[in-house]
């Protein structure tokens, strides 16, 4: 419910609906890359072709919207900024009340040992690690579900010393991608994705067999 999003922001990041409203976290797992990108690249290579993640999120959540047209659905992606420069949902946070993710934050440690440093949290999820990504948000407007009964994330990272560990790697060490593995994962993502991801985004066209000019 919205409402659960409402309830743990300053005002400044509330969504403009009533607090019953119905509202879907959208994840994606290691095999989107294949089930999802690929298909939709090789489908796509003679159009123009600028993110093709964000463009292949975008087109499989409209042929969702597609599915229910006697509703209003609002899609938010986890890219989009307003005017203010702010993001239009902060996805971790979602995800964390939604249940599908547990977002770690320097408030579940303890004994915080960083003094005055930065430090970001992170969404771990019970079965991918942090081998996954948040992608968006479908929500309902038109539907209330005072009866929904929030579910709690899966606290899989439930010491303080892995939870230090989590945030420290995170933080001071995430191009090595280590904090994923935090805990035994079921599915990660394949060699293949993770040298995509790891290529800034210009070169990451040559990868998926795109001319230049997709660009």
């Amino acid at each position: 419910k919205v409402g659960w999003y409402n309830a743990v922001l300053q005002p400044a990041f509330h969504l403009p609906y009533p607090d019953d409203t119905l509202a879907f976290v959208v994840l994606s797992t290691p095999s989107m890359f294949d089930k999802a990108l690929k298909p939709f690249v090789n489908k796509e290579r003679l159009k123009i072709i600028r993110d093709p993640v964000d463009q292949c999120i975008s087109h499989h959540l409209s042929r969702v919207k597609e599915r229910f047209p006697d509703q209003r659905v609002d899609v938010m992606f986890d890219y989009e900024i307003l005017p203010s420069r702010k993001p239009k949902f902060l996805a971790q946070t979602a995800a964390h009340v939604a249940g599908a993710a547990y977002y770690y934050q320097r408030k579940d440690v303890k004994l915080d040992p960083w003094g005055k440093k930065k430090i970001y949290g992170v969404c771990i999820h019970p079965k991918y690690g942090g081998w996954f990504a948040i992608r968006g948000l479908l929500l309902f407007p038109d539907i209330q579900v005072p009866f929904l009964e929030q579910p709690t994330p899966a606290d899989c990272v439930s010491t303080d010393e892995k939870r230090i560990e989590l945030l420290e790697q995170f933080n001071f060490h995430w191009q090595d991608g280590r904090y994923r593995d935090i805990i035994e994962v079921k599915e990660r993502y394949s060699e293949e994705q993770k040298a995509y991801f790891a290529t800034p985004p210009a070169e990451r066209f040559r990868l998926l067999g795109l001319p230049q000019e997709a660009q």
